[in-house]
């Protein structure tokens, strides 16, 4: 009878601190959205919309017609502006075998970018051997099998349960289409490089898998990935970023803050690979749109865009790891990728 009165009063005391934890989190939130700061309140609902699995608690502190206004108040303003490949010379006169590291501190982020002096290092991994698996693999996985020296996630890609086998839209590897199915997916762009090694970020919404492959052999592109722009509080992706050298202009911070993967192209040539934290790593929310112009503007950037975000965000770099998933379970690794952009070793 002992035993069981004093497992009747640990599960008491943890029904009752699972409940004042509860009832805590929730007042949070309605300090957060019901609070002096309207900047918080805006941060706070457009960041839980981008995560996977925390959408539905917005319902719980807002109608959806406040929440539309939020989202409408922090987007991304139309950009059909178009990359010109005369504006980067691929064969200017810098040290092709340059390579950089460089830790990046912001207000709600950290972040590492990976300068890259010769944009014909950066190339495309993947997992496909003639079909596609069900499970990806780790980041440190894609970029050892590659043989290169660095690498970061990239591209869309089915996620549910962390399986990672298997991308979405778009995968192209040395020029050969890897895979290609656009339909259902609103606003999907092509990120990557052609044959001269310049960054194209192409808008390909609306065209079948016959019109994304023309465009592929018009524009002579070698390795490239797919991902999205949609702006609906169901989604909250972007692409475009920075465009031959124009800013994209966004309405408050654009987005919500959180981890962040994106790719941009100085006019020399030199790729930058940037990643960001948030979600609590380090104690840091993560990064917004407006952070990543403004960090893609700062080093050079004339064309920049956004690749992909959320717990798949992370960085391995000659044989370490500089920045892992925010994932708990994946706090030491990455989750697993069907796809990712690497660095090829001199």
């Amino acid at each position: 009878m002992k035993v069981l009165k004093g497992i009747g009063k640990f599960l008491s005391f943890i029904g009752i601190f699972l409940l004042v934890l509860i009832i805590s989190i929730y007042c949070i939130g309605l300090i957060f959205c019901y609070g002096p700061s309207v900047h918080a309140r805006n941060l706070f609902i457009t960041t839980l919309l981008e995560t996977g699995q925390m959408k539905f608690a917005v319902k719980l502190f807002m109608s959806d017609a406040k929440v539309k206004e939020i989202v409408d108040s922090n987007k991304m303003e139309v950009f059909d502006e178009e990359v010109d490949n005369t504006l980067i010379n691929t064969e200017s006169e810098i040290d092709k075998n340059g390579i950089e590291l460089k830790e990046i501190m912001g207000s709600t982020y950290m972040a590492k970018m990976i300068i890259v002096n010769d944009p014909a290092r950066v190339k495309l991994a993947t997992i496909y051997d003639g079909s596609w698996k069900e499970y990806g693999v780790t980041l440190d996985k894609l970029v050892n099998s590659a043989d290169a020296f660095a690498g970061v996630n990239g591209g869309l890609y089915y996620s549910d349960s962390n399986k990672g086998g298997r991308p979405l839209g778009l995968v192209v590897r040395e020029g050969n289409i890897e895979y290609n199915n656009p339909s259902g997916i609103v606003g999907m762009h092509l990120v990557g490089f052609n044959e001269d090694n310049l960054l194209k970020i192409i808008d390909l919404s609306g065209k079948n898998a016959s019109e994304v492959e023309n465009v592929i052999k018009e524009e002579k592109i070698r390795d490239a990935v797919a991902f999205q722009e949609e702006a609906s509080d169901a989604n909250n992706h972007f692409v475009k970023l920075i465009i031959n050298g124009e800013e994209r202009n966004v309405v408050g911070s654009g987005s919500g803050a959180n981890p962040r993967t994106a790719i941009g192209q100085r006019s020399d040539g030199a790729v930058l690979i940037l990643v960001t934290d948030g979600r609590g790593a380090n104690g840091h929310l993560g990064a917004t749109a407006s952070d990543l112009i403004e960090i893609m503007s700062e080093y050079g950037a004339v064309n920049a865009a956004n690749i992909d975000g959320g717990s798949s965000s992370s960085m391995y770099y000659d044989g370490h790891y500089e920045m892992t998933s925010v994932t708990l379970y994946y706090s030491n690794s990455s989750w697993r990728l069907p796809t990712g952009f690497v660095v090829e070793k001199r």
